[in-house]
């Protein structure tokens, strides 16, 4: 299946020269959202994780339904100030400043294979980032899975150390 056909393309947003893939589109259908996780999960498969993680917010949208078809956990990966219990964080720089990223300090056992799984690949400084949360605690990040790569801006050059694939490339 194509799921590029269920991908709107908003020329100019959120500002001038951006093309947006909007996957409201795909989500409202829900035989092309089933099939998109369904294809997710027969890729991830193999690699045999204990555990998906996915960063906020669209990550949870992809890598909790992943989870759930796996019957593994699924470890959410927030912004400051969301997660109640203690956390660990990984600061990355963006195009121009910085952001940060946390999760719970005992989200995940030391060992755990884990899987990260987000609806896009742009630069890759979110993936990287929570791949380095995931050093820190100690998992073994197996792979990395996306509805969407955005080849031109080469993201997957910043996540040569794991194994990636994307369902629909642009």
């Amino acid at each position: 299946m194509d799921f590029r056909d269920h991908i709107r393309v908003i020329s100019d947003f959120p500002k001038e020269g951006i093309s947006y893939k909007d996957i409201t589109t795909l989500l409202k259908n829900g035989e092309i959202y089933r099939a998109s996780i369904d294809a997710l999960v027969e890729k991830i498969s193999p690699w045999q994780p204990d555990v998906i993680v996915g960063p906020e917010a669209r990550g949870f949208l992809f890598g909790a339904p992943v989870a759930y078809a796996l019957g593994v956990g699924f470890v959410p990966v927030r912004k400051p100030g969301k997660l109640p219990a203690g956390t660990i964080q990984e600061t990355y720089a963006l195009e121009y400043g910085f952001d940060t990223l946390e999760v719970h300090a005992d989200a995940i056992q030391p060992g755990a294979r884990v899987v990260l799984v987000d609806d896009l690949l742009a630069t890759g400084g979110t993936m990287l980032a929570t791949a380095n949360l995931m050093k820190k605690i100690g998992a073994d990040v197996v792979g990395m899975g996306f509805l969407i790569e955005l080849t031109f801006l080469n993201g997957r050059e910043k996540l040569i150390d794991y194994p990636v694939f994307s369902l629909v490339e642009y």
